[in-house]
């Protein structure tokens, strides 16, 4: 009987894809542009979000740029990017639970406009807990806009 293969394993789950420099495919260009796009490898993201200092936050954009410009190339893939920083995410979240204490600090990344995302473990919720933990302010959902980091320009790192 095959067991459901862990968040740790993907994390760790090697690609011929991964670290793969590409030409931006034609039906990304119009949003894009033309030059080179990476396909970014998922412990480089771990490793890049381990770096996110407690009370400082990145966005996905910063995370993007970073990766693009390690690998030599002008953008990072949006789709695999997103993809691979769930699986931090939930990876982070195993670890917790087998009462690991130093993790992946994913709820320190935010969405280009500093709002949470409700594909982490746990949703919004779980993020807003985690960052109010560590003295942000979130303001709440307006309509259909998620809620967001109050001043999150303020408490972003460098990468």
């Amino acid at each position: 009987m095959r067991t459901r293969t862990s968040w740790r394993e993907k994390l760790h789950k090697d690609h011929p894809a991964h670290g793969k420099v590409v030409d931006v495919p034609p039906k990304m260009q119009k949003q894009w542009g033309t030059g080179t796009m990476v396909i970014p490898k998922p412990l480089a993201l771990d490793a890049l979000i381990r770096t996110i200092k407690k009370g400082k936050l990145v966005t996905v954009s910063q995370l993007m740029q970073r990766v693009a410009k390690d690998s030599g190339a002008d953008y990072a893939c949006p789709m695999t990017t997103g993809v691979f920083l769930s699986i931090v995410a939930h990876a982070a979240e195993e670890d917790l639970y087998e009462g690991k204490k130093r993790v992946t600090p994913y709820w320190r990344v935010l969405k280009s406009e500093g709002s949470l995302n409700p594909k982490f473990p746990g949703g919004v919720a779980h993020q807003a807990e985690r960052l109010v933990e560590e003295g942000h302010a979130i303001d709440p959902a307006h309509g259909k806009k998620p809620p967001k980091v109050r001043d999150y320009e303020k408490r972003l790192q460098q990468l």
